[in-house]
């Protein structure tokens, strides 16, 4: 759409209509025949853009000028989007970031399954596309030629730390911390040990769990709890592995969530691995079950199970569940869970969903009439063949790639004879490209 015209200095400027948006965010143009990739571009905008790399078999650009802007293009919230990392798609109305989305979904089952799901799902999005973050890794960087220390996510392609005293994506409880968090890092004996923050947020509390390269002072560690007394959170130190999380000021607190429509209330650990987005994770447990509809005489089989966030409301449902999960320290906080709620009916085993599937000892378990999959994004190839195997009819996947649940897809459909019932999107990641989707699968026999 577009020629590369040279200036007499700096990279070539070009000209170009964006066809698409990439999987990560970006504009697709097509110069010469070459995609080209450009940073901060609609679809359907004409644009003027600066080649910025050049690869064999695309390139990559950065956005110039927007010569005819797209009707979905609007203002960022953020002061430093297109610098910080965190965020990719502020410039799309929210309505327009989740039907790309979707269409991310249904093209990627399109073009590498060849499958069309029988129905098309409206996608599931939150009340508010701001404040939704509760998980969160913050890096950490004492500038010592400034004398400061920044707090916050990493700058696009970049391992600089993007200097903002404010992010409205993350939770408001510690979205307008990032100033405050580095001046108290500043203040310790050692802040140039101190690399990452961690955010973990239950319904009523809130942890934020420090790193620290070398074991910090007495007072580094009265510093950080005086800090959480102050701005209404917790502050917890970790020196190593998992293990070593611990208050900054004991007991410490519990951080749980709830899942009204279940009577469930789940308990997890600041390190353990929950949703970013609670109110689309309720909104996601609650299709899951509507879809899978377990009956009261059924048994279901739930893989890559976590914490229980899938296998207790589904035993609220079915005869019996059973959660399988790789993390042996998230399957006993999933008993805990169980046992909390007067759940009997779910069972939870520690195993590796990758390797030695053979000897696995919950395939014994079978036959089952359902599974739900909640795999990481690698997907779950090696679990396929054994779904029908065990008798199980129904598969509810919920994914977190589309590029791994079109594959297992095509693998269900085409080799073990099940039907792509329908599939949708998920906004559990507002104003990022990220893609949240779940897919159901049925077998006759």
């Amino acid at each position: 759409m577009g020629s590369p015209a040279s200036g007499p200095r700096g990279p070539a400027l070009a000209e170009a209509v964006i066809e698409s948006l990439s999987h990560d965010g970006r504009g697709v143009a097509r110069l010469e025949g070459k995609a080209t990739f450009v940073h901060g571009a609609l679809p359907g905008e004409r644009v003027r853009l600066r080649l910025a790399k050049r690869h064999r078999n695309f390139d990559e650009a950065e956005l110039d000028a927007v010569l005819e802007p797209s009707p979905a293009r609007v203002a960022p919230a953020c002061a430093v989007f297109g610098r910080c990392g965190g965020c990719t798609l502020q410039h799309l109305a929210a309505e327009a970031q989740i039907a790309s989305k979707q269409q991310v979904l249904l093209d990627a089952l399109r073009h590498i399954a060849r499958l069309e799901p029988e129905s098309i799902w409206p996608p599931l999005v939150g009340a508010s596309s701001w404040g939704y973050r509760r998980k969160a890794r913050l890096g950490v960087k004492h500038v010592a030629k400034k004398g400061r220390v920044l707090v916050g996510f990493r700058e696009r392609g970049s391992g600089f730390i993007t200097e903002t005293a404010s992010c409205p994506v993350l939770h408001p409880q510690v979205g307008h911390l990032l100033g405050p968090l580095g001046e108290l890092i500043s203040g310790l004996s050692r802040p140039e040990c101190v690399p990452q923050v961690e955010v973990a947020m239950g319904d009523a509390a809130c942890v934020l769990a420090f790193r620290f390269l070398a074991p910090p002072t007495l007072g580094d560690v009265a510093a950080l709890a005086a800090f959480g007394r102050r701005h209404g959170v917790t502050a917890y130190v970790q020196e190593g592995g998992l293990d070593t999380l611990r208050p900054a000021e004991p007991p410490g607190v519990t951080l749980t969530y709830a899942l009204p429509e279940f009577d469930l209330a789940l308990e997890f650990r600041p390190g353990d691995f929950t949703q970013v987005n609670f109110e689309v994770n309720r909104l996601m447990v609650s299709r899951a079950l509507a879809l899978l509809a377990p009956a009261p005489h059924e048994r279901v089989l739930d893989l890559f199970c976590g914490l229980g966030n899938f296998t207790l409301p589904l035993a609220r449902r079915a005869k019996e569940v059973v959660g399988v999960e790789g993390e042996k320290a998230l399957v006993a906080r999933a008993r805990a869970n169980a046992e909390r709620n007067g759940i009997a009916n779910a069972r939870f085993v520690a195993g590796d969903l990758y390797r030695g599937l053979d000897a696995a000892s919950w395939l014994a378990e079978g036959p089952f009439d359902c599974a739900l999959l909640d795999p990481p994004r690698t997907g779950a190839p090696e679990l396929l063949a054994h779904l029908p195997r065990l008798g199980v009819r129904r598969i509810l996947y919920v994914s977190c790639y589309p590029g791994t649940l079109a594959r297992d897809a095509a693998e269900l459909v085409q080799r073990h004879g099940y039907r792509l019932i329908g599939a949708g999107a998920m906004d559990m990641f507002p104003h990022t490209a990220h893609v949240e989707s779940m897919a159901l699968f049925a077998r006759d026999s």
